[in-house]
Parts: C-alpha cells; sequence; structure tokens
C-alpha cells in the first residue's frame, strides 16, 4: 500500500510587501536583495487574521481539487513554527473549521522542514492501513516573529499556506522520504522567544525574535541538502535522470541553484516561487508545489524531488510519483 497526493491547494495573503516597499524603512536596495536572495516580494498577513485561517483556505482547496469534502479526510497532520494557541494544537482547530471530527489531528514544528516531517507522519499512517485519507498542510506566520527592523531577516520570510490531500492507493505516490536533524547547529538559526521564556507565539516579548547566521546557514544548507539528495537517489536505486522536477523549499535562490546542479537539473525543471513568495518556511514546499501543479508543468506520472532544511537544523526529502 502507498499513499499519493490526489489533490493540492495554497493561500496568500493580500498584502504584498515589495523590496522597494522595504527601501522606504531600512537601509536596504531592490538590487541588493534580489541579487542576495532571488526574492521580489513577500506576502503580509494582516491583523485579524491567523495561521489557522490560511491553512483552512490551503486546505479546502486542495480537498476540492482532489473531489472530496471535509468529512472524507480522517486525519490532519499540521506542519507550523507559528501556531495561532499553545493548545489546542493547529491541527485540531483546523480540523473543527473543516468539521472532520474523530481523527487523530496534530501539529508538528520542524521549522522549513516542517511539511516535509509531516508528509512523512502522515505517509505513514497511510501505509499501515490506519487511515485512507489524510490531510498534510504547511502554514507560516514567519511575519509576526521577524524584527520588521532587522534586515538580515526582514527581507526574507513572508506568510502563507499550503496543503495536500494524500489517498491510499495500490500504485506508488510517495515512494520514500527521509528525515533528518543535528542539533549541534541549534546556535545559526532559531527563535530566541517561547512559552517557557514569558511569551506566547504571537507576543513575543521585546527582542524576541528569528535570529540567523546566514552565510554559515547557507554553506551548511548547499551541504546537507546535497546529501539528502544523493541519500534520495541511492536509496530508491535511481540515476539523476529520473526526476523531472524539483520542487525545494523557498529560501533563497542561490541554495535552489546549488541543489538543481547536483541533480543536473536544468532551472527550467525546478518550481521557483521565492522571487513572488520569500520564504514561507514550512509553507513554502507545498505552496510551490501547488503552483507547479496549477499552472500544468507538473503532470500526473511525473517524478518529484521535494527537499527543506530549517532551523534546528532540520532537513529531508520527499520522492514521489506524482
Amino acid at each position: 500500500m502507498f499513499s499519493r497526493i490526489i489533490g493540492t491547494g495554497s493561500y496568500l495573503p493580500d498584502i504584498v510587501v515589495t523590496n522597494f516597499d522595504l527601501e522606504q524603512r531600512m537601509d536596504t536596495s531592490d538590487i541588493w536583495i534580489r541579487e542576495r536572495t532571488g526574492i521580489e516580494r513577500r506576502h503580509i498577513l494582516p491583523e485579524g487574521q491567523s495561521n489557522v485561517d490560511m491553512a483552512e483556505h490551503a486546505s479546502r482547496a486542495a480537498i476540492a481539487a482532489a473531489g472530496l469534502t471535509p468529512r472524507d479526510i480522517e486525519m490532519i497532520s499540521y506542519g507550523t513554527t507559528t501556531p495561532d494557541l499553545i493548545f489546542p494544537n493547529a491541527g485540531v482547530l483546523l480540523q473543527d473549521r473543516l468539521g472532520c471530527h474523530g481523527g487523530p489531528a496534530f501539529a508538528l514544528e520542524a521549522a522549513c522542514s516542517g511539511f516535509i516531517y509531516a508528509l512523512a507522519v502522515a505517509d505513514k499512517f497511510v501505509r499501515t492501513g490506519s487511515v485512507r485519507r489524510a490531510l498534510v498542510v504547511g502554514s507560516e506566520v514567519l511575519s509576526r516573529i521577524v524584527d520588521q527592523n532587522d534586515r538580515s531577516t526582514a527581507i526574507l520570510f513572508g506568510d502563507g499556506a499550503g496543503a495536500v490531500v494524500l489517498e491510499a492507493s495500490e500504485q506508488p505516490g510517495i515512494i520514500s522520504t527521509h528525515l533528518h536533524a543535528d542539533g549541534s547547529y541549534k546556535h545559526l538559526m532559531y527563535c530566541t522567544g517561547g512559552p517557557s521564556h514569558g511569551a506566547a507565539p504571537g507576543a513575543m516579548a521585546a527582542g524576541d525574535f528569528v535570529r540567523m547566521a546566514g552565510s554559515e546557514v547557507f554553506k551548511l544548507a548547499v551541504t546537507l541538502l546535497g546529501r539528502v539528495v544523493d541519500e534520495t537517489l541511492a536509496a530508491n536505486g535511481l540515476q539523476k535522470a529520473a526526476i523531472d522536477w524539483l520542487v525545494p523549499h523557498q529560501a533563497n535562490m542561490r541554495i535552489i541553484q546549488a541543489v538543481a546542479k547536483k541533480l543536473s537539473l536544468p532551472m527550467a525543471r525546478v518550481i521557483v516561487t521565492v522571487q513572488d513568495h520569500g520564504n514561507t518556511s514550512t509553507a513554502s514546499v507545498p505552496l510551490a508545489l501547488d503552483v507547479g501543479v496549477r499552472d500544468g508543468r507538473i503532470k500526473r506520472g511525473d517524478m518529484l524531488l521535494l527537499e527543506a532544511l530549517g532551523g534546528g537544523v532540520t532537513w529531508g526529502s520527499a520522492l514521489l510519483r506524482y
């Protein structure tokens, strides 16, 4: 038994902040940002809206694309670093919105690798026969934990959500997933706030924001993502030419290009949304996947490699036949 993606969906907030907007409030420029990251604009969630609001939009789109109703969903695996509440968890809150009560619903936090982790967990549930259909979500409101006066991070992050529906299948869909973490790199990318520090997510204490050693994270990402690409191909006895599409974490154009080079893939075979979305962390892979599916580039039968690296550090990949 395999799990197969039968529907994708995504959501982006209406507020768009361009590089030119950032020029007005900090020492940066459109050229500087584009040359170093590839980012041109990012979407920001307005006050009064939440992580789960975005997830609901993306989830309903994915469920509709699958030709199902929310009541057909038997479990929710929800990746996020910026939940609405400490508890109930974001998966439970989304379950209530959708009205698919009774099955397991949970959120997990693995920073930018969160969707890959959530997908791997849901895949195991389907493969073992525990559930037949699962909803996998990645949703983030990074704008609320980023210091908007810090040009090293404020230029990078945006908000958004993506989702996929998995269904049990006798034909291979998700072929393999590969998850890793190494806490010895925790100092390179982290958020200083948290409930045990006296502040809940969404109510960060003064000075509690995302911190990142950009150049070191860049080098580490190229190394570890290159390694997981080799691992994925070797585990499945595949050559690089077997991959039709790379759907990467949208962190930085130069990292994306480095992984594509590792696969000997032309950039025309890489789904790139970083210019329009910025780094949406957990949401970036499902957002990019939905873009590629809906614009017709990704077709049924294509072989896809999904990958991401996040603070912790955590990293992982998923190989699948769409």
